[in-house]
């Protein structure tokens, strides 16, 4: 009795998931992924709200962003394991908000906090990369917290999930039925990914030039992100490759080559 009503919660999750994901047809139709958010050209800080805003305004389709965790286990937004030269991990939240803002004055946003700023709108995603952590139990520990972050703000159609540890991938293919999770550091054959129920890969572009795994992961049916593509011939040669997506620090450059 108790293995049928697991199935039936399980079966419950992911036909709601899929209705979710369905019920927000309005995502921008183009493979701009801001990496950051949209920030160098308005000198904004990266990982800022601003700068999420920004690759709202612009009409980007995702807009990327990174989180790390606190000592006393609040989810903040921030690319580094330091924000502005002091420890996350060893950090409490609130010791981070007194330490230092932001250039624009911002406080380090909080991962509540920036997918509030993002649900206001149903066109650009929000790109999730949970950061790796010192070991294995921190990273699921960060994962959890993501993960109840998402499903307490009923965020899970506007979120798509990347990591550079396999172990967060993972746990997070287990544990969120139907969710969208890619792969970030290039030593992964697609096969093994589709194998493993990833939705995508994730990977820096000089990996698509040495390989033909852009080939291969569309043949398999898996989506393909190129990370971070800056120039004009980068950009242009992953067009023709057919990259579903391109991450960028220059999504008005890249909106200007597709256009063309």
């Amino acid at each position: 009795m108790k293995k049928k009503i697991f199935v039936f919660i399980l079966v419950l999750a992911v036909t709601g998931t899929a209705l979710a994901q369905k019920a927000f047809k309005s995502w921008n139709k183009n493979l701009v992924i801001a990496h950051r958010g949209a920030w160098k050209t308005q000198n904004l800080p990266e990982n800022s709200i601003a700068s999420l805003k920004e690759a709202i305004r612009i009409g980007c389709f995702g807009s990327e962003f990174d989180v790390q965790l606190t000592s006393d286990g609040i989810p903040v937004v921030n690319h580094n394991a330091d924000f502005l030269g002091k420890d996350i991990a060893t950090s409490t939240y609130q010791e981070l908000i007194t330490y230092k803002k932001l250039g624009n004055g911002e406080s380090i946003p909080t991962l509540e906090e920036y997918i509030k700023a993002g649900q206001g709108q149903k066109k650009t995603k929000l790109i999730l990369e949970i950061k790796p952590q010192k070991n294995l139990d921190n990273e699921i520990v960060l994962t959890k917290k993501v993960i109840e972050t998402v499903n307490r703000l009923k965020a899970a159609p506007w979120i798509e999930y990347i990591s550079f540890s396999y172990d967060i991938c993972k746990y997070l293919i287990d544990h969120v039925p139907g969710a969208r999770v890619s792969y970030l550091k290039g030593d992964v054959e697609p096969a093994k990914l589709k194998a493993d129920g990833f939705y995508g890969l994730d990977y820096h572009y000089s990996v698509f030039e040495k390989t033909d795994w852009l080939t291969k992961a569309h043949e398999l049916g898996l989506i393909v992100n190129a990370w971070t593509v800056n120039a004009d011939k980068d950009m242009l040669r992953l067009i023709e490759q057919k990259a579903d997506y391109i991450t960028t620090n220059e999504p008005e450059l890249l909106f200007e080559k597709i256009k063309k």
